[in-house]
């Protein structure tokens, strides 16, 4: 008897994730969770009662939004990978995919990782995820000195105005 691997893709947004579990026999079960602690948990029961903890989970990398749900399956031991959007968006484009659902998208992405088959994710240390956090923070600075800059250079030559390119 073999062992047959599920499929699971993962839309998410700030306050939702959208979930497509794709069956050995290519039919899709799809829920919505909320995108916060207690949703990581739902999900994860949610996949225990569909014998869907040894599937093999993908998702988008988000940044913030995605950040925690990965830790969470990580954690939980779970077969995660965390995928380039711009990867999934051109292999939607070779299955000429028109649909653009929070839905959609996440059936896209559980069948992404039945053809692709991502490398699993790995949690960086802590150390390498408060320094990324540290450099976002200054580059979130530094454009912010910019902004402040250039707003300041407007008002205080207003005669400049017409030859500024926005």
């Amino acid at each position: 008897m073999t062992h047959t691997i599920l499929h699971v893709g993962i839309d998410l947004a700030k306050r939702k994730f959208d979930v497509a579990l794709l069956n050995a026999d290519g039919k899709y079960r799809s829920k919505v969770f909320p995108n916060t602690p207690q949703g990581f948990d739902l999900l994860y029961d949610w996949l225990s009662e569909h014998d869907a903890l040894e599937a093999h989970l993908c998702m988008e990398t988000t940044g913030a939004y995605g950040r925690d749900l990965a830790r969470f399956l990580a954690y939980h031991k779970l077969w995660v990978s965390v995928v380039n959007p711009a990867q999934i968006h051109a292999f939607g484009k070779t299955e000429l995919t028109r649909a653009k659902t929070d839905k959609a998208d996440a059936r896209l992405i559980a069948r992404y990782c039945k053809t692709h088959n991502p490398a699993q994710w790995i949690p960086p240390a802590d150390e390498v995820e408060i320094l990324q956090a540290l450099v976002q923070r200054l580059d979130d600075l530094l454009t912010l000195q910019i902004m402040k800059t250039t707003a300041w250079r407007m008002r205080s030559f207003p005669q400049c105005l017409p030859y500024v390119k926005f």
